[in-house]
């Protein structure tokens, strides 16, 4: 006999019957629509007409009413759904219009440049400035973009935003990625308005100094980085070495003074989110501005009984945070935390409750709306990773406690609270480096395997000691006694320095990992969002999402042969029982793009240099035929590759190979049945090339990227005969 129907639905498995029990989530998915909606428009090959994302929005919206009109729900589901990620792609359309501004093409100078310092940052040996309003000598008006970025090199004067300075220097276009697939800095520049980068020759010097800009907002601009600059300079000059560095950096965001080994440690022991203005230190700064005066307030007991001094502490700790974001620089992970801290802070002001995924969901949405491209980004992805994983699991361990009374045990009460915050910081670190690690996988090819052990020490230093001592120090600033606080601050960042350096010095400090395709980053992604968002059992179908994408980072295959974008540097695959290390062609060059390409294929130091005999097969490298001066042979899948770095090889390799790689013009016939050679490298970028017994791939930057408004195109030349 059937089962009733009660029963029937309440054992149904059918997608709408489980959707419609989780209607009171529906909103979590917004974010994550729209965000589909940008990244679907910053996946195409080319740049999309203008009328695209809204002719899709407006059919969506019009599905929308058709279905209202007919009560068709499972038809208004799918055209809202529809509607948000065209809304998402038009949000990116618009973004990417609005900030169009001129870049450069090629390198220039050295000329003389002139401009307004609109930020300053200091270097252990040298210092950057951003110029905006620039002026290029020998460049035409309508071709100079909008702000460019100077290294100045050796003694310079003491200079601040808002100052016009002049410089000789040489600049260069944002450089583009230097392997396929590999961090785009042409987008990331274009969307910050950047147009050029170079370094000074010589000494810059200071034509006018910083005055009232009749723009009300660069005024304020300008101000918040004087003052992000003198709180700096305050704070390295009384701390001093690398204490200095990490406690300004903790203040207000800038981190280029730090020191590359002590960064090199933060990165290995999985303490570099303490680097980075995040939830963490907004949390913070607001909680110790709450607590404290709050219970200042309650000292006046006709105060504290007659007014609502638990929301004046929350305005107060509101007003408080937003400064601290706004003078570290209000980064995306900075935003974020501000959000959610001033929301939460706002709920407590209206009596309502405070934290919860949907407050996250607002959060991303408002970040998207305002800079769709930072979804692209690593902090913004690493950021609400962690942050959403961590609220659903607190949401779930919440649950579970409601439904079983907890009672304190035999331990005192002290010792019981000690462990539950050191219990806290153990799962939040688990729970956020499980979160974030395909993250930091994807962007930078590690992960750090004893960040909990580092994270358990660490973290409480830096909410108990260091992060106190900051906002003492902010608060003493004005009268000049700021050293008080910065002293203890001081020894506290050291002691975190000093945690990161014995975590990374530990064997197996850190796995590398070749770069895993974007498609499985996708994967786990949404697997984790299925997981976190739902409630119902049915969250753990995310599993196989994540399942999915960690899988396929078993399988990546590395390729057996990069050449950068001018030719400069190549490098080969070596045999497993050559240590299976990677050989390049020279290590004096190119090594910027040198340390890319090991970090990309999970390396962390190159093996010989290239040519050099002996090499031996590796994949589809069979076996070395020979090796000279001006190249090599190799027999792969039974073709011969011939990698030619000079044009004497070229009179017999075009002949005796079948695959042609050359890092110099071909201008003769070449009857080779693949050729890639320095006019290639030119249009195309960076080359990587995969050899499989199945036949020879090649991928390339520009071919990845495709043509869009960021992408700096080579200008044509005349052809070539002889490739094919």
């Amino acid at each position: 006999m059937a089962a009733p129907s009660k029963y029937r639905a309440k054992f149904s498995f059918s997608p709408l019957v489980l959707i419609r029990r989780e209607r009171t989530r529906w909103a979590l998915w917004v974010p994550v629509l729209f965000g589909l909606g940008i990244a679907a428009y910053f996946s195409l090959a080319v740049e999309p007409p203008l009328w695209a994302g809204p002719l899709g929005l407006g059919a969506a919206l019009s599905g929308v009413f058709v279905s209202m009109r007919l009560q068709k729900i499972s038809g208004l589901v799918l055209a809202m759904v529809l509607a948000i990620v065209a809304a998402g792609f038009s949000a990116a359309q618009i973004r990417t219009i609005s900030v169009q501004a001129p870049v450069l093409t090629a390198r220039i100078g050295p000329t003389a440049v002139s401009g307004r310092i609109a930020a300053v940052e200091s270097f252990p040996k040298a210092s950057r400035v951003t110029l905006e309003k620039p002026r290029i000598a020998g460049l035409r008006p309508d071709l100079v973009p909008e702000k460019i970025r100077v290294k100045l090199k050796g003694a310079q004067p003491v200079m601040q935003a808002g100052d016009w300075i002049r410089v000789r220097a040489i600049l260069s276009p944002p450089s583009p990625p230097a392997a396929p697939g590999a961090f785009d800095f042409q987008r990331q520049s274009y969307f910050r308005g950047l147009g050029g980068f170079g370094f000074s020759l010589g000494q810059a010097e200071i034509i006018a100094k910083a005055e009232a800009d009749e723009n009300a907002f660069a005024s304020f601009h300008l101000g918040l980085a004087k003052i992000r600059q003198d709180i700096g300079a305050r704070v390295r000059g009384k701390l001093g070495g690398r204490a200095g560095a990490v406690a300004a950096a903790l203040m207000t965001g800038e981190r280029s003074a730090i020191p590359e080994d002590v960064l090199k440690s933060m990165r290995d022991s999985g303490l570099a989110h303490l680097l980075a203005i995040s939830g963490l230190h907004i949390g913070l700064v607001a909680t110790i501005l709450f607590i404290g005066f709050r219970g200042l307030m309650a000292l006046s007991s006709p105060l504290a009984l007659r007014y609502p001094i638990k929301k004046w502490a929350a305005a107060i700790a509101i007003a408080g945070a937003l400064a601290y974001a706004l003078i570290a620089g209000a980064t995306v992970p900075t935003q974020r935390a501000f959000l959610m801290v001033g929301l939460v802070l706002i709920a407590v002001m209206v009596d309502r409750r405070g934290i919860s995924v949907r407050l996250v969901a607002w959060a991303a949405l408002v970040i998207l709306i305002l800079q769709p491209e930072s979804l692209l980004g690593a902090s913004f992805q690493m950021s609400f990773a962690a942050v959403t994983a961590l609220i659903a699991t607190y949401e779930v361990i919440a649950e579970r406690r409601r439904l079983k009374d907890h009672d304190g045990g035999t331990l005192p009460p002290w010792l019981r609270k000690a462990g539950f915050y050191l219990g806290g910081v153990a799962l939040t670190t688990l729970v956020a480096g499980s979160a974030t690690g395909p993250f930091a996988v994807y962007h930078f090819n590690r992960f750090a395997d004893y960040g909990l052990a580092a994270n358990l020490v660490a973290v409480p230093v830096t909410a108990l000691w260091v992060m106190p001592c900051a906002v003492a120090a902010f608060l003493l600033m004005p009268f000049g006694l700021e050293g008080l606080a910065l002293t203890p601050m001081g020894q506290g960042v050291e002691i975190v320095i000093r945690v990161a350096e014995t975590v990374a010095a530990w064997p197996g400090a850190v796995t590398l990992v070749p770069a895993m395709p974007p498609w499985a980053l996708a994967a786990i992604a949404l697997g984790g969002l299925w997981l976190c968002l739902w409630r119902g059992r049915w969250r753990a179908w995310g599993l196989a999402g994540i399942a999915c994408g960690m899988v396929a980072m078993a399988f990546v295959t590395p390729p057996d042969i990069l050449i950068d974008a001018k030719g400069r540097l190549l490098a080969v695959q070596t045999a497993e029982e050559a240590g299976g290390a990677v050989a390049f062609s020279t290590l004096r060059r190119a090594r910027f793009d040198r340390e890319i390409w090991l970090r990309r294929l999970g390396r962390e130091t190159p093996g010989a240099i290239w040519p050099k005999t002996g090499l031996g097969p590796k994949a589809g490298l069979a076996r070395q035929l020979s090796c000279d001066l001006e190249g090599c042979l190799f027999r792969a899948s039974g073709q011969v590759v011939a990698l030619a770095y000079g044009e004497g090889a070229l009179a017999e390799d075009c002949w005796a190979a079948d695959i042609v790689i050359a890092t110099v013009p071909v201008r003769r016939n070449c009857p080779a049945a693949t050729l890639v050679d320095r006019f290639d490298l030119w249009r195309h970028g960076a080359h990587a090339i995969w050899l499989d017994p199945s036949g020879i791939r090649i991928e390339t930057v520009n071919g990845v990227r495709g043509d869009r408004p960021w992408v700096i195109k080579a200008k044509s030349r005349k052809p070539r005969s002889g490739k094919i």
